[in-house]
């Protein structure tokens, strides 16, 4: 029995060596992945499995992590019945659940690199926009963030809230509707976007998925943009054309945070525009508070009392959720970044503000 369970099994394990085999592939020909596999392949597959998932209102991501959950939990416990039981071989009966454990984490990992795994490979967005990426001056980036301010200070006026702080004018289905239809315009500017976005799903268990400090996870087994709609509401609206972005391909946190913030800026919902332009905000302020503290506490004060109302409460929000889950949650994210070619980790999040730099001398024609 012994051996025929040998041979019946072990050989699936030669998932984990093929899966390090293709992303070895992929980072080393990514002409490859640019060429066969990011214009042809994951286009078709992204959007047919998409299309069926958004056949139903509900996250299936969410099912289907709960279901994994639970079954291995089962699992783990009869396993551990069986240890106990004098009657079987212990030592066969742990060898078994390790095969089978690693059998089952082995191909989900070789559907994850098939699915979307080598898009972490692709030419970066930068080429496909024309942008220009280079080292920045501190005056660009504090005109940069002065633009920002004034922008979401003008916007914060227009936009209605709730117990002081920004609250959504439509509804969760609405806003992610609004996302979407963003995400098809900005798509007119980027042909390499273009195809059916389908709704982001809210996520049912949101509040306690915010004490893993998650705002929204692209799921590759579903193709599905799902939302933590307990998060703060500003937030929302960016978090949802980030986790679609994902949905064309574009991996990188860096980019999708600056895919989002082009696609909110194209809404003529006043909600959706403040969340993009707050995004791009946080995120450059941050870098200017590395580069020059006295710079950064000039323009801060210059924040709208709406505008730093809604960035407190974004802080305390997140303060009341930290805790072990979240450090362990964080530490998952930043070792998946980092396996996955974002060799900075946690930190690549910041370098979205290379990109709205040269976004900025584009626009004000500095050379």
């Amino acid at each position: 029995m012994k051996k025929k369970y040998l041979l019946k099994r072990l050989w699936l394990l030669l998932a984990f060596p093929l899966t390090l085999l293709i992303s070895w592939l992929a980072a080393a020909f990514p002409h490859w992945v640019d060429s066969w596999y990011a214009a042809w392949l994951y286009p078709g597959l992204s959007q047919t499995v998409n299309r069926l998932s958004n056949t139903v209102p509900f996250s299936v991501a969410e099912l289907l992590l709960a279901a994994v959950v639970a079954g291995v939990l089962i699992y783990l416990v009869v396993l551990l019945r069986h240890m106990f039981d004098k009657r079987l071989d212990r030592l066969f009966i742990l060898y078994q659940g390790a095969v089978n454990l690693g059998i089952f984490a082995s191909l989900l990992y070789l559907v994850f690199v098939l699915f979307c795994g080598v898009n972490y490979h692709r030419t970066p967005f930068s080429t496909y926009s024309g942008l220009e990426l280079r080292p920045s001056s501190v005056q660009e980036l504090s005109g940069l963030c002065e633009e920002l301010i004034a922008r979401a200070n003008t916007l914060r006026e227009q936009v209605g809230e709730e117990n002081g702080v920004m609250a959504l004018n439509q509804t969760i289905q609405g806003t992610g509707e609004e996302a979407a239809r963003c995400m098809e315009l900005l798509s007119q500017d980027y042909p390499v976007l273009a195809g059916e976005y389908g709704k982001p799903k809210p996520v049912l268990l949101s509040p306690l998925m915010s004490y893993t400090q998650i705002t929204g996870f692209f799921f590759p087994y579903t193709f599905e943009a799902n939302i933590n709609t307990a998060a703060p509401e500003y937030t929302i609206p960016a978090t949802m054309c980030h986790e679609l972005s994902h949905l064309r391909g574009f991996m990188r946190e860096d980019e999708a945070n600056f895919l989002a913030y082009l696609a909110c800026c194209l809404s003529d919902n006043m909600d959706v525009e403040y969340s993009g332009v707050m995004l791009a905000l946080v995120h450059s302020m941050n870098s200017l508070y590395s580069a020059d503290y006295e710079t950064f506490c000039l323009l801060a004060a210059k924040y709208a009392p709406g505008v730093q109302r809604d960035f407190q409460y974004n802080s305390q929000y997140w303060a009341a959720h930290e805790g072990t889950v979240s450090k362990v949650s964080e530490t998952v994210n930043d070792t998946y970044l980092k396996v996955n070619s974002q060799t900075d980790g946690v930190k690549s999040y910041g370098r979205m503000v290379d990109l709205l730099l040269a976004d900025y001398r584009v626009r004000h024609n500095i050379p």
